[in-house]
């Protein structure tokens, strides 16, 4: 795993220079994955940038500005993990659908589809299908994922031990 940081110089507000740094990693095998990376040649945020917004926008506990706010730290917890699992696995992704074959006719007098929806979970291998929500909700989650939690929370930040007054 490598991780790298931009760092964003201001003055008066507007940037006027940018640096990056490797935090974890080599600096070379950084280098290296960088050429070779099909989307991207440079150190940047965009791509973390791009998942806050998309987050922001799915739960309203992240936006800014809002009522919608949690006052314990474990509903906060809940409701993201509710938020990531919907995205993943019920909200099919219009990026990754698939073309079908053949046009498939739908009920009534509807356009035929041409597209197969599919999520995250899906492309990754995760699951077959697109998941309803009743699905993600009502989901038992296996006993050898519980059993293992203490050893998986450890990857996970204390969300005590995290500044939430800036």
């Amino acid at each position: 795993m490598h991780y790298a940081q931009v760092i964003k110089i201001r003055q008066q507000g507007k940037v006027v220079q940018v640096k990056t740094r490797v935090v974890f990693g080599d600096a070379q095998t950084v280098a290296v994955d960088l050429q070779t990376s099909p989307v991207s040649t440079t150190i940047n945020t965009r791509f973390v940038e791009r998942d806050n917004l998309t987050q922001r926008q799915s739960n309203r506990r992240l936006t800014r500005c809002t009522t919608g706010f949690s006052k314990k730290i474990e509903w906060f917890e809940k409701q993201l993990w509710v938020s990531l699992a919907y995205y993943h696995l019920v909200l099919p992704h219009h990026s990754l659908r698939q073309q079908l074959p053949i046009a498939e006719p739908t009920r009534g007098r509807g356009t035929p589809r041409r597209w197969f929806p599919v999520t995250p979970a899906m492309a990754a291998g995760l699951t077959e299908h697109v998941w309803t929500t009743p699905e993600l909700l009502s989901y038992r989650v296996p006993a050898e994922f519980i059993e293992r939690l203490p050893i998986i929370e450890k990857v996970f930040p204390d969300f005590g031990e995290i500044d939430h007054t800036r």
